[in-house]
Parts: C-alpha cells; structure tokens; sequence
C-alpha cells in the first residue's frame, strides 16, 4: 500500500527533512506518524502523496513508484491518496455541498452524479443536515467533517491526515478521530501526522512511528515483537556511530500552499490532465 525504502529528503540551503527513513503501511492499517515540530512528518506525507520527490531511496504508493512516475500520470497517484490538512482548505464563501461538488466536477465524475454522490459522502461524515451551509459558518470540527468528506470524493485507497485535530477543541477531536476509525474500519489505510500526545493514549490499538529529527527512532510494530531490538527500527542499523558529527537539524518541507483544487486533487488535475 505505502512503502518508503531508505528514503532521505535534502532541501537547498536548508538541509535534510529526512535521512534514510523506511517503513510499510499495510492495507487497513491505522498508523500514527509523530515527532517534534520540525521532525519531518509533513515532508513525509507530501513524498507519500507525491507533491515532493525523494532526494535519495523510493516511495511506493498503491503500484506507483517514485522513481518511475511521470508528471502525466500525477493524477492517477493523488485519486488513490486523500489527503486532510489541519487548516481544512475549503473553498471560503460556498456551501458543504459545493466544496464537496466542487471536487468531484473537477475529476471528472458524470454531471448527475454529483450532487448525490457528494450528499452521500456528506451524510458519512455526519454533516447531512448541514449541506446547503456556508462553510464560514460552519464549526472548526465540522469544516475538518467537510474536508475528509472531499478527501474521500475520488472513493482513495489511503488517507493521509496532516495534523487534522490540531485546530480544534477537545470535544471536535473526538469526534473528527472517531470519523476516522469508522473510515478505517471500512477497509482503508489511515496515516496521521500528529504530535498530540493525548490522541494517541486515546487509541492505544494504532501503530506508532516516529521520527526524531528526520530520522525513525521508534515503531511500536517492532517494538511489539518478541525480542525486537533497536536494530529493528527502519534504519537503525545505519545509524550514525557514538562520537561522530550530529546531524544537521532537520527541516520540514518548505511552506507552499497548494491552491483549494490541487489540495484536493493535485496540481496535474488542476492544470487540466485527462480523466479515465
């Protein structure tokens, strides 16, 4: 489903987001991807979703490979990968419907099956009676209901989730993370990007990877094994050896806001790559 394989991501002039980061993400699986602000876990779902290329190793998401992807064939990636941001994205002066709409016009999904297909996903996320609302009006917990609803128009093999709860109060997070559960019970991979601590005691059942800075340090998979030792964690074994130069300080991806469409479904979409 998602595999990275000793994936290092190097920016100009500010050095390594990631160093030799491996790991796989099963069909079903719910995982927590968590670390220090500046750790990497953004620049590891935008290589996922593959807005960014690795500098160094491949990741595989669904078939598609890093390494052999063309820009032309973007879309098909990104309708196989929802993706939910922590500051929702949304369309700013339209209704639930119409964000939601909005997206599945764009993919090209036949013209009367829009607004049904778009009511249908609206009322999984709990927001039926909220359709005709402008999402200005809407709470902090319903416009992220809004935004997994439009991560889920193109019907995705895997959803990433940037930080979704990071926004919201105590009683919206849990209820946006129990939307989330229901939609991996269903049979879709879930990875969210968090540093909330909380969140995760509350869902003790999920995997947990971590990063600290740019490197893995922890996965509870490993950690869970009868006898795992460090030398189990995705990339342990390369490990920098006591004594040596520490590594440079690790930086997140650079801060380049999608437009609402490419959010939704890529920038290729956007600029009007073809539809199967």
């Amino acid at each position: 489903m998602i595999k990275l394989s000793h994936v290092s991501k190097e920016y100009p002039r500010r050095g390594h987001a990631l160093r030799d980061v491996s790991f796989h993400i099963r069909k079903g699986e719910f995982a927590f991807l968590t670390g220090h602000s500046g750790s990497g876990k953004s620049t590891t779902l935008r290589l996922i979703h593959m807005a960014d290329r690795p500098s160094e190793g491949e990741v595989r998401v669904s078939g598609y490979s890093s390494e052999r992807v063309t820009e032309r064939d973007l879309w098909k990636v990104r309708r196989r990968v929802g993706f939910v941001f922590q500051d929702f994205r949304l369309l700013p002066g339209r209704t639930a419907l119409e964000n939601v709409a909005f997206v599945l016009e764009v993919t090209g999904t036949p013209q009367r099956a829009i607004q049904p297909k778009a009511q249908r996903l609206l009322a999984q996320v709990g927001l039926a009676p909220k359709v005709g609302a402008d999402v200005n009006e809407l709470s902090g917990g319903e416009q992220q209901r809004v935004a997994i609803a439009r991560a889920l128009a193109n019907d995705p093999y895997v959803l990433l989730a940037d930080e979704p709860t990071g926004n919201l109060d105590d009683r919206a997070t849990r209820g946006v993370m129990d939307l989330f559960w229901d939609i991996n019970a269903k049979g879709m991979a879930v990875l969210m990007a968090t540093h909330d601590l909380e969140v995760m005691r509350r869902h003790p059942i999920a995997r947990v990877l971590e990063l600290d800075p740019g490197r893995p340090v922890y996965d509870s998979e490993a950690a869970e094994r009868p006898g795992a030792e460090e030398a189990d964690l995705p990339g342990a074994e390369e490990a920098e050896p006591t004594g040596t130069k520490a590594p440079e300080p690790a930086v997140d991806a650079p801060a380049t806001a999608p437009t609402a469409v490419e959010s939704a479904v890529g920038p290729s979409e956007a600029g009007g790559e073809p539809t199967p």
